[in-house]
């Protein structure tokens, strides 16, 4: 018996759109985060890991979709192989099945080394754009994510124990937020 083909699609925010990924594949199951690709603990990522079983095939659009470091991607794909599970990246024409040769594995590397290193290039730019735009007095910077009066009913609520989790629902902001405002003076 063959095992299922199973996509996995990622963007960085809710609002970027999945539809060029994968497009044109017929999959059994997709798994989709809407979330920064810097760490690899991602609700469906983690999901499709649980998921996926000897026999599958697991397509993913790029690299990068897959990991933004060379070491996560490396550990990915070395997991998910020695599990018996094929890996496709479709636009790098690059299948790995636990058999790979010795110049899939070099390319894995190369092309994830290219990657991570674009992903630096990008954010040394943003840094010194925003640089630049603060000396000349144009950046103010990103919005609060909470208003005065809600950061003071959340530090209320956190020094009555409210869980920190049930805030950030409440608030729809992250529980990084919630955390950087327990972490201020006062709580």
């Amino acid at each position: 018996m063959t095992g299922q083909k199973i996509g996995y699609i990622r963007v960085s925010s809710a609002e970027q759109n999945t539809e060029r990924q994968l497009d044109g594949l017929i999959m059994d199951r997709t798994f989709t985060d809407k979330i920064s690709g810097k760490s690899t603990d991602r609700p469906q990522l983690l999901e499709m890991l649980r998921f996926v079983r000897d026999g599958d095939h697991l397509f993913i659009h790029s690299m990068d979709r897959l990991a933004r470091n060379l070491v996560d991607l490396r550990q990915l794909v070395q997991d998910l192989t020695k599990r018996g599970v094929a890996v496709t990246f479709v636009k790098e024409a690059l299948v790995f099945n636990g058999d790979d040769s010795a110049m899939s594995v070099l390319l894995l590397s190369v092309m994830g080394a290219v990657a991570e290193f674009e992903r630096s290039i990008i954010r040394e730019r943003q840094a010194e754009g925003i640089r630049i735009a603060k000396n000349k007095g144009v950046y103010k910077g990103r919005t609060a994510a909470l208003t005065n009066d809600q950061a003071t009913i959340v530090r209320q609520k956190i020094a009555a124990g409210v869980p920190k989790a049930k805030l950030a629902r409440e608030f729809k902001c992250s529980r990084e937020t919630i955390y950087k405002y327990s972490r201020q003076p006062g709580i």
